[in-house]
Order: structure tokens, then C-alpha cells, then sequence
């Protein structure tokens, strides 16, 4: 029953049928106004259920109830592939990878606690009279009454608080309102200084279609047939600055000679003349090589006008409150309330209280680092998604479903309180919570949980196992109940030891100066081993590793000189860095797993052998899904087509033509014979195999001793097939077996991404090599966190030296070396506060990750090495 014997409402979600991408007519009940996690292995399909049907299904219910007026003006989502879906709330989703907003979005707009500072600077500021003489703060700004200056006796204007937004009124009119200028790089418009003006020294004139202004700029005097070198630097003025003027010349063409008149167009000019024409990517991308950015010297990169930075709470303006973290500013907001006359206190209470309470759930979520106006767009994704969380408990809504996406993302063991308190709000106020996450101390805090598997792909999409805590703990099915439990050792790979420290050829070492929030560092890191850099968010693991290390090793490698920073750097013997992030790989569905692995080139050779590919002479390249003939034609290979809908957005569908498979029908008469198919694969086939199902085809195509039996077309190659299993047994050792050889590749999580993008480097000698990892364990699941330890061991095996940034405590106790930086974030961080072994970092009283990390050693019930577990699966 979906109703409990007291009430008639629903106290449950009915899903029933759902058959979305890998769920197999999934049927479950998901309890309504409780906090219920939905966890399972990489692929299993938990964001399936959870924004594939829950969400997009919410959503769209939604949104059909609005007027056709309104629906045509917001994004419309398909219906969904269920049964029937009932009892579902209205639903919003915070996903793991929020928008970062514009140039204009910074922190405090995200969070809109910039709204709350500049009503405090309209209504409780000192106002500034046109004589610069400051008026105390008074009701009279509050109620919108004429106020004059105490010493001149001029008007004073004060600004509301859209005239103190840099959105808005208040813009500093140079930058308006970015905080930063483009100028043109003088260093970029002649790189080669051997060239003459004629020989196309000047670039942009190159670039842009500007071929007469080498005769134009020789009516001025300069000499365009010497090298750039050779010129006087007047005549180097005049090419960079000189005069928008008409000058006549002579141009010779196929047609004869002209006599004409042009406009002189200076290099800088040019550059700036196309910057206001480049109304897209491509316009921009050619003219960006051209231009440097600068913090705008007028406001000093604080975006406001000289107006807006001008009231004063005490003696601080608007300018100077933003540019401190927030930590900083809710400790000095209280202290504004005491320092205005009686009458102001009040609404100045409220304020306060109102800026309070916005901050206080930021600070829980370990955000209290982050100054209000940092860009947007320089925020991490879990940055992003946290601001976003505490913006939705603030909306004080009810009765709606919030559908999380991995909220744990980029945040230290010392912040999951905060992030469980804050969706217990959620609660709290009437509403249901569902999150899909792998971090076992953000999974243990759900009073319900449903988990998929019990593998990937088709492997998986099942409920395994389902209800409350205690009943995940004892059921027999569960894959994460050993995890929750305690259970599952800690530590699946014997650690190496560390190298003498006196031995100077075995560690990597770098000093750098302050920078940003970090200060001066002195660090040395292991060859051939694994290293964890930790600390919670914003105390320097980033700037240290991303902006530091990898620039300046990086630099060595291709004889630059070190980033200003890094005073020194000695890599001994590290000739090659490879920086793994879980950026999207390739910009578009045409790129796939079969192409990124090289498989695909592997597999049109061996259809262009076939004897029906030979009858009908196709080639190589006819096998093409991007390019050949046998391509479908109304999608153009893609497999999906862009549906135009007039006034509603345009919808992406499978293509009708070749149900997705980017292929015409002809290309099904192509086909290889393999053990239990006596028909025979086509090309289209074995695209729409996941990567196991493909290697235990050519597995037992090895070891059988012969064909199949009967006449299906032909046979795999031999060497061909062992080619295309080592590439596919790679993958497989990387635990994405479950991915199908035709998945585009941008479709990925982040962790499928990252290890793909390790699945060339296995066999390789890596002892020149350094592997860099951001945050490697977003979206895995603690199982798949093994695997992925078990590939990072296999490359320290060849020699690799790896370092990874990391705040998930299974990946820090399997390192060998652990750098913590702390203590805390922003100011409060930004040093190295302990460096060593595991062990010695979890028994360091001064390092917060220490204390989870001791508390976890000691939680686990066997912290020795499991044989056969991750290492022998890798």
C-alpha cells in the first residue's frame, strides 16, 4: 500500500516499468519526505532513475500544468521511457556539474548575499556629498527623504542599491562592470622580427584580409621591404599607433592598375576593429591570440563605479567587503549594528540576521574560504553545486522533490556534517530529498536507500537491494553494505616505501613564492610512487599542484622558462607530465569509445576484407560513420537528429532512419563470423556491444581451432583480433567493460572519462613519466575506487610517479606519501601542514585530515592488504 493507516496521503513515489538507458523495467517505491540515497556501481544506473526518471519526469509534469504560453518560453522535457510514475512531486534537480554563469556571476551574486551587502551599503552607509564630505548614517536614506551635508550643505544623492550593482547603475564605466580589460599584446601583432611588413610581419593584417595596408603604410614613410628589426621606432609607431587617415595609392591587379584611396588601419586598430566585430566563437578565437587581460586599473577589479564604491559602513566600503571571504565578512556584520544611532538598529538587525542565516549554511558546507567576489566561473563544480544547495533550502519551498547529484563532490570528510544538516533542512521544511552519491559517511546518513547493480551496463539497472539502513546492513546482495559497515579492508595495495630523504635523484622538488591564498612553499614528492595531496576545499591543494607543479615541470620539458612563482624545480629524470582530469573527451557524439581507442580503424579494416565488402568493392573508408558512403544519410552518422519545433526548443532524438545506429541498412550485409553467431556481426553489431560482450567474442574466437561451422561471410583476422582485445582488455582492467563500443564520448561521467584517458598509457614504460589526478574518484563507487587504484599501481609498476588531489579517504590510505595543506581554507590556509606516510599524517594532532583519516584506519576491521581483490582485477 502506498498510504499509511492514518493518513490518505501518498507516502511514496510508485515507479513501475522504468526503462531508462540501462534500467531494466525497473519497478520501485521511493519514500516521499525522507532522505533516501540511491547508490551502486559506476554504470549501474542510479542518475538514471534519479534524473532520468524522477527528475525529468517531475519536471515535465510541471511543466505541462503551466499555460502553453508559459510552457513555449522554458525548456520542455521529453516524456519519459516508464510504465507509470505515481505520487511524483514537483521536482528540481542540483546536478554535479551546475553552470557556471557569465563573466558578471561571481560568488556573491550565485548566492545572492551581494543583494543583502548592498541594501546594508543603500541603508545603513555614510553618504558621500558632491565636496566629498561624509553624512552620518541616517533614517532619512531609509525612507527615501532629502538629506543635505552637514559641512557644505550640498545635496547628497544617496544610491540605492541597484545603483550599487555592477550589473546595474553601478558599472565602472571602464571595465563595465567585468573587472578586467582586454588590450591589444604588442609582443603578438610581429612575433617574428626577421619578416618585412611586406613578407606579412604584421600579423592581424594577415590574419583579417588586410592585404594594402603595406602600401598604405609606406605613404607614411615606413619601409616595408627591410626586416621588422631594421626599423626606427617611429616607424614602428606608425604601424602600432598611427592615424585613421585616407592616403592614396596605386594597386596593381590582374585587371590593370588602380588609383585609390584607403584608410590607414594601425595593427592595434585592427585587432580592436575586429574585437567589436566578432560576434561569435570562431570571430572570437582569432582575434583572442591578440589581446591580454588586466585587472581594470580604474576600479581595481572590483567592477564598481567610483559612486558605488563610494559609501562607507565605519571605514570600509562595498569594494573592500566583497573582496574579503565570507568567513571574514560574517564576523564583521554583527559589529555594524552597535555603530548607528538607535533608530537604524533594528532594520540593520534584520539585515544582519537575514546575511546570517544565508552565510550560515554556506559556512556548513565548508564554503567559508571563498570571497564574495570571486568569479563564477573560477569555482569548482562542487563549489558551484554547494552555493546552489544553500540557495535552495533559503527558497523555503515545500512539498517538492530535490533529485542531488554526487553532493559530497570536492568536499573534505570535515564538511559531510554540514552537507548532511543541510539537506536535512530540506527536510525540514515539507520537502523529499533523493541523492545519488558514493562516499559512505554522506551514504550512511539516509534513513532510506535503494541500491542498483549489481554490475554496469547491462550488467546492472536492477534493484539489488532496498529499505533502511539496517536492512541494506543485513541483506546478502548488497555490493556497499561491507563498505557502510566497516567490513571491507582499507588498504588493497602494499604501500612502497619512501626513499631516504637525503637521497636528492628520488624525489621531485619545488619551491615557490606566495601566491593567490597560498604562501610560499618548500615541497619534495617521490618518483616511482603514489602521492595524495589533501586539505579541505580552498586551502591551496589546486594552486600547488595545477598552477605550480605541472606549469613548471611542463616549462622544463619544452625548455621555457619556470611560471614567475616557482623559484625552483628539480625533477630528476621526470621528462613528461600528463595532467588526467574528467573533462568531457571530444566536443560531439561523432566521437566515440570504438574511435577514441583506436578500435574503430581496426574493425573498418576488417570489414573492408569481407568477401561482400570486396563483391561490392567498399573500401576503407565507405566504413566510415562520420564520412563513408554506407553512413546514414538523414543523420549523417550521428545516430540522433535535432527535431526543429518552431517556438519550443529544439529536441534531440534517435534517428528513425537507423534506430541509432549511424548506419544505412546496406551496411548489415557486411559480416564477420564468430563462435555462437553463425550469421555473423555486422559493423553496426559490434558498436552496439558493451566492451565485454566484444572481448569475450574474440576470446573464444582465439581459442577456438577453427571457424565456425557453415559459410557466414568471413573470419576475424587473427592478428587484427588480438590488436583489438589488448585495447578492449585494457578498458576492461579499467572497469568500463560495461560501456558499448559506439557510447559518445561526451556522454561520460568524469571518472569514466578519467580512466579512459589512462587506458593508453598501461603498457608502457612510464619511468619519465608523471601521472597528475584531480579529485580521480568523483562518481566511483567505493568498488570502482579499487579498480582505479589497482590501474594507478599497474602504472607505478612501469616506473610512473603519481600524484593525485583527493579528499576520498580510501584513494589518501592507499598512497604511499600524503601532503595535507591546511590548516583551513582561503587565508585561514594556504601551507603545508603535514607531510608523510598515511600512518604519520593520521597520528599528526595538527592536520584535520588526519584526525578522519586515524578515525578511519580504525574503523575498518582488516587494514591489510586484500589479495585477489583490486589488484588481481587490475
Amino acid at each position: 500500500m502506498n498510504t499509511d493507516n492514518n493518513h490518505t496521503e501518498p507516502v511514496a513515489i510508485e515507479v513501475r516499468g522504468a526503462r531508462v538507458h540501462t534500467l531494466r523495467d525497473v519497478d520501485v517505491d521511493i519514500p516521499l519526505h525522507r532522505l533516501v540515497a540511491i547508490a551502486g556501481v559506476s554504470g549501474s544506473g542510479k542518475s538514471s532513475l534519479a534524473l532520468g526518471v524522477l527528475y525529468a519526469e517531475g519536471s515535465r509534469r510541471y511543466l505541462s500544468a503551466l499555460s502553453t504560453y508559459t510552457r513555449r518560453r522554458m525548456t520542455q522535457a521529453a516524456r519519459t521511457q516508464v510504465d507509470s510514475v505515481r505520487f511524483l512531486p514537483p521536482a528540481l534537480a542540483l546536478r554535479q556539474r551546475p553552470g557556471a554563469g557569465g563573466v558578471r556571476s561571481t560568488f556573491g551574486t550565485a548566492t545572492e548575499l551581494l543583494n543583502v551587502l548592498r541594501l546594508m551599503f543603500s541603508r545603513l552607509a555614510s553618504h558621500r556629498c558632491p565636496n566629498g564630505h561624509y553624512h552620518a548614517p541616517t533614517m532619512a536614506v531609509a525612507a527615501e527623504m532629502p538629506i543635505r551635508c552637514d559641512v557644505c550643505g550640498e545635496p547628497i544623492e544617496a544610491p540605492g542599491a541597484e545603483m550599487l550593482s555592477f550589473n546595474a547603475g553601478g558599472a565602472c564605466p571602464t571595465c563595465h562592470g567585468t573587472g578586467i580589460v582586454r588590450t591589444v599584446d604588442d609582443a603578438s601583432l610581429v612575433p617574428d622580427e626577421s619578416l618585412s611588413i611586406d613578407q606579412g610581419a604584421v600579423v592581424p593584417w594577415r590574419t583579417f584580409g588586410f592585404n594594402v595596408q603595406p602600401d598604405i603604410v609606406r605613404e607614411f614613410g615606413v619601409r616595408t621591404d627591410v626586416p621588422w628589426s631594421a626599423l626606427s621606432d617611429h616607424e614602428r609607431d606608425i604601424v602600432f599607433n598611427g592615424p585613421e587617415e585616407k592616403r592614396h595609392i596605386t594597386v596593381a591587379s590582374s585587371k590593370g592598375v588602380h588609383h585609390l584611396d584607403f584608410t590607414f588601419r594601425n595593427a592595434r586598430l585592427t585587432v580592436l576593429k575586429e574585437l567589436e566585430r566578432a560576434n561569435d566563437e570562431r570571430r572570437l578565437s582569432r582575434v583572442d591570440k591578440f589581446l591580454v587581460e588586466h585587472v581594470c586599473g580604474d576600479c581595481g577589479g572590483s567592477r564598481l563605479s567610483p559612486q558605488a564604491r563610494a559609501p562607507r559602513i565605519g571605514d570600509v566600503g562595498l569594494a573592500q567587503v566583497t573582496a574579503w571571504p565570507l568567513s571574514r565578512v560574517l564576523e564583521w556584520a554583527p559589529g555594524v549594528i552597535g555603530n548607528l544611532p538607535a533608530p537604524m538598529r533594528s532594520m540593520a538587525g534584520d539585515l544582519v540576521d537575514t546575511l546570517e542565516d544565508m552565510g550560515r549554511r554556506l559556512m556548513q558546507l565548508g564554503l567559508g574560504y571563498l570571497t564574495l567576489d570571486r568569479s563564477n566561473a573560477s569555482l569548482s563544480t562542487g563549489e558551484r553545486q554547494r552555493a546552489q544547495l544553500s540557495r535552495a533550502v533559503r527558497n523555503d519551498t515545500t512539498g517538492v522533490l530535490y533529485v542531488l547529484d554526487e553532493p559530497s563532490t570536492g568536499l573534505h570528510p570535515a564538511n559531510i556534517e554540514g552537507l548532511i544538516g543541510v539537506m536535512r533542512d530540506l527536510l525540514d521544511s515539507g520537502n523529499s530529498v533523493v541523492f545519488v552519491d558514493h562516499d559512505v559517511h554522506v551514504l550512511r546518513a539516509a534513513d532510506d536507500m535503494i541500491e542498483l547493480g549489481p554490475g554496469a551496463g547491462v550488467a546492472g539497472g536492477r534493484v539489488i537491494a532496498q529499505g533502511t539502513m539496517r536492512e541494506i546492513l543485513a541483506n546478502p546482495h548488497s555490493r556497499i553494505a561491507g563498505f557502510l559497515a566497516g567490513r571491507e579492508p582499507v588498504i588493497v595495495r602494499p604501500r612502497r616505501a619512501l626513499p631516504a630523504q637525503d637521497d636528492a635523484e628520488s624525489w621531485i622538488a619545488m619551491t615557490t613564492g606566495p601566491i593567490h591564498t597560498v604562501r610560499a612553499l618548500d615541497i619534495s614528492i617521490p618518483r616511482g610512487r603514489m602521492t595524495a595531496v589533501t586539505g579541505v576545499s580552498g586551502s591551496g591543494k589546486t594552486t600547488m599542484v595545477l598552477e605550480s607543479l605541472v606549469p613548471g615541470l611542463q616549462a622544463m620539458a619544452d625548455g621555457h622558462p619556470l611560471p614567475g612563482h616557482v623559484r625552483s624545480l628539480t625533477s630528476h629524470g621526470v621528462e613528461r607530465v600528463r595532467l588526467v582530469d574528467s573533462t568531457p573527451i571530444g566536443i560531439n557524439v561523432r566521437s566515440t569509445v570504438a574511435t577514441y581507442s583506436g578500435v574503430m580503424d581496426l574493425l573498418r579494416r576488417a570489414f573492408e576484407r569481407t568477401e561482400e565488402a570486396r563483391a561490392r568493392g567498399l573500401t576503407l573508408s565507405a566504413f566510415s560513420y562520420n564520412t563513408g558512403s554506407l553512413r546514414c544519410r538523414q543523420c549523417e552518422g550521428t545516430g540522433q537528429i535535432d527535431l526543429d519545433v518552431q517556438f519550443l526548443p529544439d529536441v534531440t532524438i534517435t534517428c528513425p532512419a537507423c534506430s541509432g545506429r549511424r548506419y544505412r541498412p546496406e551496411a548489415q550485409r557486411c559480416r564477420i563470423a564468430f563462435p555462437g553467431h553463425p550469421a555473423g556481426l555486422s559493423l553496426p553489431d559490434l558498436l552496439a556491444l558493451d566492451l565485454d560482450e566484444v572481448l569475450g567474442l574474440l576470446d573464444r574466437q582465439a581459442q577456438a581451432d577453427r571457424g565456425p561451422a557453415g559459410h557466414a561471410g568471413t573470419e576475424m583476422p587473427a592478428a587484427t583480433g588480438r590488436r583489438i582485445r589488448k585495447a578492449l582488455r585494457s578498458l576492461h582492467d579499467l572497469g568500463l567493460g560495461y560501456l558499448t563500443l559506439g557510447e559518445d564520448t561526451p556522454s561520460l561521467s568524469g571518472g569514466e572519462a578519467q580512466r579512459l584517458k589512462l587506458s593508453n598509457e598501461l603498457g608502457r614504460d612510464q619511468s619519465a613519466s608523471l601521472f597528475v589526478l584531480d579529485e580521480p574518484t568523483t562518481g566511483l563507487h567505493p568498488l570502482d575506487v579499487r579498480t582505479l587504484i589497482g590501474v594507478l599501481q599497474r602504472l607505478v609498476d612501469r616506473g610512473a610517479t603519481v600524484v593525485f588531489i583527493e579528499h576520498d579517504l580510501d584513494m589518501v590510505a592507499n598512497a604511499d606519501y600524503v601532503i595535507d595543506m591546511g590548516p583551513g581554507g582561503g587565508e585561514e590556509g594556504g601551507e603545508v601542514v603535514a607531510a608523510g606516510s598515511p600512518d604519520r599524517i593520521a597520528a599528526d594532532e595538527r592536520s584535520v585530515t588526519g584526525r578522519y583519516l586515524a578515525e578511519y584506519l580504525r574503523s575498518s576491521s582488516d587494514a591489510t592488504p586484500r589479495h585477489g581483490g583490486a589488484m588481481a582485477g587490475a
